[in-house]
């Protein structure tokens, strides 16, 4: 690989990172309402999970499901759907306490699942290939060296936002009046979140509603 390719990689992987997505809403939330403990579950999920989808699509596997109207369409009601439902449970969350036990429960496979059920993802997972690596007399190298570059935009982007999260944990848990924290701005910020969901998944629907392959990134 050239050091021009390796830095439209670079390029790539920043732009699609480190922008406000699925992923990133759910790392930033998760940290606010319980922790940044909490999120980590999430944040290690979300490379498990990437890096099993491009591992697919480098095997021919993603090009199945650009091929199939059927399982695309399946992949993105199943994926808005679960952003929608996420995006109702943190809609009227104001105690720090209840939303990590009860209302925002993402764990790991959670976090491994939502990577298949984002069709954007598959997309990028198979440009990726497209662009990097298939066709090319050292794939599997290429392969190889590409992976890791993936994983660690995954892993840290996600990560990034979940420490602004936990930073605002307990401001976000006022104001206080006489002694008991409000939560007021806490249920501003779970709405501004439940807003950035739904926006994602229309975004998703409106996305995948004409998708070829090598429509989007």
């Amino acid at each position: 690989m050239t050091a021009s390719e390796f830095s439209a990689l670079l390029v790539l992987a920043t732009a699609t990172s480190f922008t406000p997505g699925p992923n990133t809403t759910l790392s930033t939330a998760l940290a606010a309402n319980g922790g940044l403990p909490r999120a980590l579950r999430f944040i290690a999920a979300v490379p498990v999970g990437w890096g099993l989808l491009f591992a697919l699509c480098a095997a021919g596997v993603g090009s199945l499901v650009v091929a199939a109207p059927l399982l695309r369409g399946a992949i993105l009601l199943g994926g808005s759907g679960y952003l929608l439902w996420l995006a109702r449970r943190l809609w009227g969350s104001r105690s720090l306490s209840t939303v990590d036990a009860s209302r925002l429960a993402v764990g790991f496979w959670q976090g491994v699942g939502l990577q298949f059920l984002n069709i954007k993802a598959w997309m990028l997972a198979l440009s990726i290939v497209a662009g990097w690596i298939a066709g090319q007399p050292d794939a599997p190298q290429r392969f190889v060296a590409v992976l890791p570059v993936l994983l660690a935009f995954a892993f840290f982007s996600n990560l990034s936002y979940a420490l602004v999260g936990s930073l605002l944990r307990h401001w976000l848990a006022g104001p206080v009046v006489d002694g008991q924290a409000t939560g007021a701005r806490l249920l501003v910020f779970n709405r501004g979140m439940a807003l950035a969901l739904l926006l994602t998944a229309g975004w998703m629907l409106a996305g995948g509603a004409g998708l070829s392959f090598g429509g989007t990134a």
